[in-house]
This record gives C-alpha cells, structure tokens and sequence, in this order.
C-alpha cells in the first residue's frame, strides 16, 4: 500500500519557473522551496495566475523548472512521472466507455496486470460508493459521479503522490462538500501524499494537513499554515471548531492584502 512509504515525499528547491516567448518573459514561479512528507495532505491556495497549476505540473514533470530543483521520493523529476496520479478539474472520461472501463484506461495505458488492475478497481468502486453503476456512460452520471470515476483512476495504480488541480471547482457547494470528506476518507485509508490545488479556502482547511499560500505572480511561498484538526474529519463538526473560523479568517486576510500588491 502507499501508506507504507516514508520519509520526504516531495522536495521542491529554489524553483523558478519561466515562460519565454519571442515578445516576453513571464516568471510564473520564483524561488519556491516546499517538502512535502509522505502521507501529508498539502493544499495550495493563491490568486488567479499566480503559478499553482505550474506547481504542480512540475512536480509532475510536464513543465521543466528553468531553475531549481524537484524530487519525488529521492527521485529527481526530470520528465513525465508516471508513478504519480493526476486528477484535473475536468474529469475527461471517454464518453463510450462506461464506469469501470473509464478507470481501467490507466491499467491498459500503464500496461498492468490485468487481474490486479480488475481488482484494484473493484476495490476503488467500492470505496467511492460507485457499486452498482460500473457500466454505467459518463453522460449517464453526475458530475459529482463522474469527479469520483476520475479520482480512482488516478488512484488506480496505487500512486505514493497525488496531485490534483481544482478538482471539486465546478461542482456545486452541496456536492463539493461530500466529495471532501469522501476525499478525507480515501487519504486516511490509501495514506497517499497529496498536492491540492484550490480556489477555496474551507476546502483548504477541510482536507489539508497544513495549507501553502501563495502571493500573486510570479508565486511565491507567502505563508504556511499548520492545520490542526483531526485526521478524520466532519464538516458539521469542523465548521464549529474554533480552530477552523481561526484559519480561515487568516488565509483570507492574507490573500485581501496581496489583491492591492
């Protein structure tokens, strides 16, 4: 299981990130430095622009730092990372294929065994209250549905790091707040590391271990917020913790006092 790993999951050091092009420079990234332990859940908040799905990306390995360093597990990340899962604000299912075959892509494009992937799959409907639609067409289901067809594929192949970029965005607030605690369940039960990237702050609160702010572009680390509620968590319950409105407030006010910068 992922939760066995130990030790710096993540290592991301004096990153910067720039994009050129024949008109101009734009430093989307400057001087990041963030480690990540394994089994930590790491949410990222920030303004619009201000590099967080760059972040990720190259954590990911699908944008190349222009200095600076990152590591996955020890594992310097020089290109694509494909022992990481990815999970987009988009779900982007295939259309023609149902539930299950949607998760069982990732085994086919991986070229894993078969009869593993089948029951990793199997194992992962369950867990996401997906028994009993397996068959069932991706226009046949919610969004919330199809959020959660997208999050076990991504876990399908058992990744020690999960990155996930606004994944809950689009939904509305009723069913964001369930896929969150369903999200706090999986993270206790896989003891996967995760990056998450969000524009809101409950969200952050809810799911993180601590929370990274991020200044307006080019990003840079602002502040780091340690979160200190339990692992299993309730959002009736969190909501009422004086600790949660503490956190909250101040994510906000440091986010209000970059929107003048």
């Amino acid at each position: 299981m992922t939760g066995t790993l130990t030790g710096t999951a993540v290592d991301v050091t004096d990153l910067t990130v720039r994009f050129q092009s024949k008109r101009s420079s734009t430093t989307a990234l400057d001087d990041v430095t963030m480690r990540v332990d394994a089994g930590e859940f790491i949410s990222i908040v920030g303004p619009s622009g201000c590099g967080k799905s760059t972040l990720l990306k190259v954590v990911a390995g699908l944008v190349r730092p222009t200095t600076g360093s990152v590591s996955v597990h020890g594992e310097a990340v020089t290109g694509p990372q494909r022992n990481i899962g990815f999970a987009f604000q988009r779900a982007a299912l295939l259309e023609w294929r149902g539930v299950r075959k949607n998760i069982l892509l990732q085994a086919e494009m991986r070229g894993m065994d078969k009869a593993r992937a089948a029951a990793r799959a199997d194992e992962l409907i369950e867990l996401t209250g997906l028994s009993g639609f397996e068959k069932a067409l991706p226009h046949e289901l919610s969004g919330g549905m199809q959020q959660r067809v997208a999050l076990c594929r991504a876990l399908l192949h058992e990744p020690p790091v999960l990155l996930m970029d606004e994944p809950f965005g689009a939904l509305d607030a009723l069913t964001r707040e369930q896929l969150n605690a369903e999200l706090n369940r999986i993270w206790r039960e896989t003891g996967t590391t995760i990056l998450l990237v969000t524009h809101s702050i409950a969200e952050a609160v809810f799911l993180g271990t601590r929370v990274e702010v991020m200044s307006p572009r080019p990003g840079r680390l602002m502040r780091t917020l340690e979160v200190d509620l339990p692992r299993e968590r309730d959002y009736a319950q969190v909501m009422t913790e004086p600790g949660f409105g503490t956190l909250t407030r101040e994510i906000r006010e440091l986010l209000g006092s970059t929107s003048n910068h």
